[in-house]
């Protein structure tokens, strides 16, 4: 094939606003990938630390705002407490994520195939398709994100509000084994499926939709011939990911709290009993404790994780053939 015809097909592809599955280098885009949200979980783990000993405070650390409990954690840990448990997240998010992103994408695809003869616009058939996918990558990758949460979280507090005090990742392995057996590293996960699942699928399913009504009211949808620039593209999916973060925290806050409660609490409460103390101690709003980090967080994640994975899927690419 002409040199020349090759270059001059792969910015084609290259600036489509979706790039399917099929046509992606996998290798490329594992390995690619795998640095690339490393990258993102250094810089928004922090936020994660934050939020979650402020679901888990007690007595006076109760009274801490989110800048209160940063300072707070700084002042007693240094820089090196707002990254407690990074390394037991790191290790774990890759195969997580990996099989995340293939379900998602795989179910995506199949699902748009299912809801065409809907004849639904394609704003909801968006919505419904990525919805699906979110939903099912969640459930799929829950068995490898679960036992990486409870050891995280766990280290996340420890020595915060007499929560106990461990040597690291491995050492929280060893206690919850022989404490409880495989079952403590699965501790909460239904409430994790509970949370993460409908999340996931409210997250991809906002995305989804929000990225066509925005490309529908800049009157790019339907345009096939006059593609829009490379930064018109971020701009867009980066407004989505902040729009799909948002919901997301909004609906899934009362129970992550719980969930949170659950796997770092060492006398082992039931969720009814977390949810009445909860209520005693707080009123209803003590379900919403940490939304404002969460909220960050949520819409911080995934905007850039968003707009990370939207490029790798450029990057990764293949050039299509004559």
């Amino acid at each position: 094939m002409d040199t020349s015809t090759r270059a001059a097909k792969i910015p084609s592809l290259y600036q489509q606003t979706e790039i399917n599955w099929d046509n992606l280098n996998m290798t490329k885009f594992y390995v690619v990938g795998a640095g690339m949200f490393s990258c993102v979980t250094v810089a928004l783990y922090p936020v994660s630390v934050v939020k979650t000993r402020m679901q888990v405070a007690s007595g006076e650390a109760m009274r801490r705002n989110a800048v209160a409990t940063f300072k707070n954690i700084l002042k007693v840990d240094g820089v090196p407490g707002l990254y407690r448990g990074f390394g037991t997240v790191i290790t774990g998010a890759i195969p997580a994520r990996i099989i995340f992103l293939t379900a998602l994408e795989k179910t995506k695809a199949t699902s748009l195939r299912l809801v065409k003869p809907l004849k639904l616009s394609e704003s909801t058939e968006a919505a419904l398709a990525n919805g699906l996918g979110g939903l099912t990558a969640s459930l799929c990758s829950q068995a490898v994100f679960v036992p990486i949460d409870v050891v995280s979280q766990k280290l996340m507090v420890q020595g915060y509000s007499g929560h106990v005090s461990y040597t690291g990742g491995l050492d929280v392995v060893e206690k919850i084994m022989k404490a409880d057996g495989p079952r403590g590293l699965y501790r909460g996960f239904g409430l994790s499926v509970m949370t993460y699942a409908p999340s996931s699928a409210v997250w991809w399913a906002s995305y989804g939709f929000s990225q066509r009504v925005i490309w529908s009211a800049l009157g790019r949808l339907n345009d096939k011939e006059d593609t829009p620039s490379q930064l018109k593209i971020v701009g867009v999916q980066a407004t989505g990911g902040m729009i799909a973060g948002a919901v997301t925290s909004c609906v899934s806050t009362p129970l992550d709290t719980i969930k949170t409660r659950l796997q770092v609490n060492q006398n082992k409460p039931k969720a009814g009993e977390v949810v009445r103390r909860l209520i005693a101690e707080e009123g209803w709003k003590g379900f919403y404790r940490g939304l404002g980090p969460r909220f960050f967080s949520s819409s911080a994640w995934g905007t850039s994780m968003i707009v990370c994975y939207e490029y790798l899927k450029r990057v990764c690419a293949k050039a299509e053939e004559a």
